[in-house]
């Protein structure tokens, strides 16, 4: 059974996030984690939620991560939330992992937070992942770290009146 869990920098699962993050996502662009918290200052600032599964295999039952993702709310501007760092085990993609971390998100960020927008600089390789979920692609492909993204989008969803 996997679970979504929300944590921060001090949490016990952190290290495993960051090595998930390591290996999924950063490599890839040339950063190890403490080069790219370097570069990207906002770890603090960052919801991080991850995906969970329990290993018991070796005995004590020990969770692990299979997923994650983050959401800076308010960020570049008030009302604004930006997602990244959204990475999946190689072993576990295409079992709806990263689904379940955006609906997540999503809910944090419209439904808890109050936010009208969420984007994030998607991989071009993601593009059909993010537009599967109902994101937008806006504007022409860029290359962000070495490696061509396109800016995407979902708003929030329009508000029906109590009655």
């Amino acid at each position: 059974m996997i679970q979504i869990k929300r944590i921060n920098p001090a949490h016990p699962l952190y290290a495993q996030e960051t090595a998930l993050r390591e290996r999924v996502l950063l490599s890839q662009a040339g950063f190890d984690f403490p080069a790219f918290a370097k570069a990207y200052p906002y770890e603090d600032a960052a919801e991080h939620f991850v995906a969970v599964t329990i290993d018991s295999h070796a005995g004590d039952p020990v969770e692990r991560v299979l997923g994650t993702a983050m959401l800076i709310p308010n960020n570049p501007t008030p009302g604004l939330g930006k997602v990244t760092q959204v990475a999946v085990d190689a072993q576990r993609q295409g079992e709806g992992i990263g689904r379940r971390l955006m609906v997540t998100i999503e809910s944090r960020a419209f439904g808890e937070l109050g936010l009208s927008e969420v984007f994030c600089h998607a991989q071009n390789t993601a593009e059909g992942f993010y537009s599967n979920l109902g994101w937008e692609t806006q504007g022409d492909e860029f290359v962000e770290a070495g490696i061509p993204h396109y800016r995407m989008s979902i708003k929030a969803p329009p508000q029906t009146p109590e009655t």
